[in-house]
């Protein structure tokens, strides 16, 4: 058998045990205040078919989702759902490992929020067919839009007015391109040194990189082969379609996304005449990661993350924020 197949076989079969693991940690880090399931739903069909005739070529991708209800929440009333598409091309939505997420889950359930986490298309933990099926800045959108939508249909606890949207990285990809395409699903969003525009990150990155492009099962042309799908996959490159009120983080000493790409992320938005709130780090320590660990200054900027989030969200009522940061709810 091929060396490098073996490889890849290896490399999902340990995704996947890590995968059950992440499992049980979320309920051991999370179990004491949320109530966490996890569902199957559906998104589109794929976009690559190697035999579009063969029988169940065209029905929908199946995914895994996860969710986080508060236990404490007022049964009586509705609540805000946050979406938080998770970071990372081939990655998932980890509890304790390379991008762990549990800290920040956490602080979104201290404050009222209900949570959905998409396991979107290309995830890994899901075996080597899902993660193949990676479609960057394409369907992998509509996943977690459909994620949304069923955490809305489903749950009576959410108020389908006030949702909002957050995520890093890759992520921030998700909710960029989810507001640009979905304006009047989302009631606020938050991107965080969001991955915004590809044809630029096909230029400083790594061929490995841009050869996750290129396959045949993804876009399947490189940036210089087809570079209108490269656009239509770019944030930057949709701005004008901006409704929803927009915060964006981004770090000069980000290792992963260039800070030139949200650079001109902003530049294009101010150009499209778009009204949002901003904030570039001068070389924060963390780099990518900068306001997702535990530092005082990432907390700090969490905050701000809070803040802005709790003007159009308004979780759980009177005093959103003081019971988590100690301060005034700014809506009073």
């Amino acid at each position: 058998m091929d060396e490098l197949k073996v490889q890849k076989e290896s490399r999902n079969y340990w995704d996947m045990i890590l995968k059950e693991i992440d499992d049980i940690l979320w309920y051991q880090r999370l179990g004491d205040i949320a109530e966490i399931g996890k569902f199957r739903l559906t998104g589109p069909p794929p976009s690559y078919k190697p035999n579009p005739t063969a029988q169940g070529a065209n029905n929908p991708v199946i995914f895994s989702t996860y969710t986080f209800t508060p236990k404490n929440l007022d049964k009586s009333v509705k609540h805000p759902l946050i979406v938080m598409p998770h970071l990372g091309i081939n990655s998932n939505f980890n509890c304790n490992y390379k991008f762990p997420m549990g800290n920040i889950v956490r602080e979104f359930i201290d404050q009222g929020y209900i949570l959905i986490a998409p396991e979107y298309r290309g995830s890994t933990g899901y075996g080597e067919k899902f993660s193949d099926l990676l479609d960057y800045g394409g369907l992998e959108v509509e996943d977690t839009f459909s994620a949304r939508n069923w955490m809305v249909e489903t749950c009576e606890l959410v108020d389908p007015n006030r949702v909002g949207i957050v995520g890093w990285s890759h992520g921030g990809l998700h909710v960029l391109m989810n507001v640009f395409h979905h304006p009047k699903a989302y009631k606020a969003a938050y991107a965080g040194v969001p991955v915004s525009d590809l044809i630029a990150r096909m230029g400083y990155k790594k061929q490995e990189y841009r050869d996750i492009f290129s396959a045949k099962q993804h876009i399947g042309k490189t940036a210089s082969e087809d570079v209108e799908e490269y656009r239509r996959r770019s944030p930057v490159w949709n701005v004008e379609k901006l409704e929803t009120p927009l915060l964006i983080h981004t770090n000069t000493s980000d290792e992963d996304v260039n800070v030139l790409e949200v650079e001109h992320l902003i530049k294009s938005l101010k150009a499209a005449g778009k009204q949002f709130e901003y904030k570039i780090y001068e070389n924060v320590p963390g780099g990518h990661s900068f306001n997702q660990i535990d530092t005082k200054l990432a907390r700090e900027s969490r905050k701000e993350i809070y803040r802005f989030l709790a003007k159009y969200l308004e979780p759980l009522g009177p005093n959103p924020l003081k019971r988590f940061i100690g301060e005034p709810n700014p809506l009073d």
